[in-house]
């Protein structure tokens, strides 16, 4: 992997990485861009314990352009984008429409594949560990930042889910603290802990599932399951066998790996709905790509001093990947129990789902 960082013309940071090390990156971003303004604040909700960002800037960002203008695709003569090049690998760039910036932490764009059409599922197994290897990289840059707890790289895939550009792209949030999400899970880690005397939870959780009836696809260093109380209609946790705390302590044959498994469970996601779901959806060829969230969970960088007894070595590094499609042609909404009080009421149970992504896999 080639890294080649350089300036937009906003100033913004832009990053190619590339396969070949001979890449030459000179290309000048050619745009009429004024300096980025951002707006962006932490407020903290002191009924819950959380933090919102609130960033009014972000009304005016890009929203469904034609393909033709789609900011995302390299530079091609005269049609100038965010990508100066007139090529590209794997690209990151600074967001020009942050939710979080300067003291409230940084949100960066992660582009996979020049190709405007293509998806993720599409990468070959040599840009996919390009993607691996952009994350880790900008993990590790990211998590020197004075003003960076936590790092969280993930994909919104789909308008159903709100994306809207629609090249293949995922994104990078550097939170200046930990997210609720994850400090839930640091909360139960400590209270397993004591409870057993010292039983990590998330090998307790591995072990288990490993055992049972969801597990959608293994390799030697990975495994991917549905969990036991899964949230959305179909949902998948890919963990690495060996328990580490983020993807810079994944080892060399881990990564390796780590193609295989991913592209074949997209795949499968894919082909949930265009085969029908077997529980009355009636699927088609012309079936729209599966939206999906997939999103990797990080130990934080901060201290965890306020989680008794745990250590970031008892966090593990996994990716959720879930969709909000239900059946067919139908949309799972969070509506008042969901959205209301955060209690989560799946239609699909999940031994059914992992049953069905199994038998959804390439022949």
């Amino acid at each position: 992997m080639k890294k080649t960082s350089t300036r937009l013309a906003d100033g913004r940071e832009l990053i190619y990485y590339d396969l070949r090390d001979d890449t030459v990156r000179t290309a000048a971003d050619r745009r009429p861009l004024d300096r980025t303004v951002t707006t962006s604040e932490i407020r903290r909700d002191v009924l819950l314990g959380d933090s919102v960002a609130i960033a009014s800037h972000r009304q005016g960002r890009t929203y469904h352009p034609p393909a033709d203008e789609c900011p995302l695709c390299p530079t091609q003569g005269e049609r100038l984008s965010e990508i100066p090049d007139s090529s590209y690998d794997v690209v990151v760039f600074e967001n020009r429409f942050p939710s979080l910036a300067g003291d409230s932490g940084r949100c960066e764009v992660v582009c996979f594949t020049p190709d405007h059409d293509a998806s993720f599922a599409d990468l070959t197994g040599e840009q996919a560990r390009l993607v691996l290897d952009a994350w880790t990289d900008r993990t590790s840059e990211l998590s020197h930042l004075p003003s960076v707890e936590q790092v969280f790289c993930f994909e919104n895939r789909g308008e159903e889910i709100g994306v809207t550009l629609g090249h293949p792209h995922g994104q990078i949030y550097a939170y200046p603290f930990t997210t609720p999400r994850t400090a839930l899970m640091l909360r139960s880690i400590a209270a397993h802990k004591e409870a057993t005397g010292g039983e990590n939870l998330f090998d307790a959780v591995l072990r288990r599932e490993t055992a049972g009836r969801r597990v959608v696809l293994e390799g030697e260093h990975w495994v991917a399951f549905v969990p036991y109380a899964a949230h959305w209609p179909y949902e998948v946790h890919l963990y690495p066998r060996r328990r580490v705390p983020d993807l810079l302590a994944l080892d060399e044959a881990a990564r390796t790996e780590f193609p295989q498994v991913y592209l074949e469970l997209l795949r499968r996601f894919d082909r949930i709905f265009a085969a029908g779901d077997g529980d009355g959806g009636q699927g088609a060829a012309d079936e729209p790509r599966t939206p999906y969230i997939a999103a990797w969970h990080q130990a934080p960088f901060g201290t965890l001093e306020e989680f008794d007894g745990v250590a970031r070595d008892d966090f593990a590094l996994h990716l959720e990947l879930f969709t909000i499609r239900r059946t067919s042609g139908k949309l799972k909404f969070l509506a008042g129990s969901e959205s209301g009080m955060n209690v989560f009421i799946n239609d699909v149970p999940p031994e059914r789902a992992a049953e069905r992504l199994r038998e959804v896999a390439s022949s």
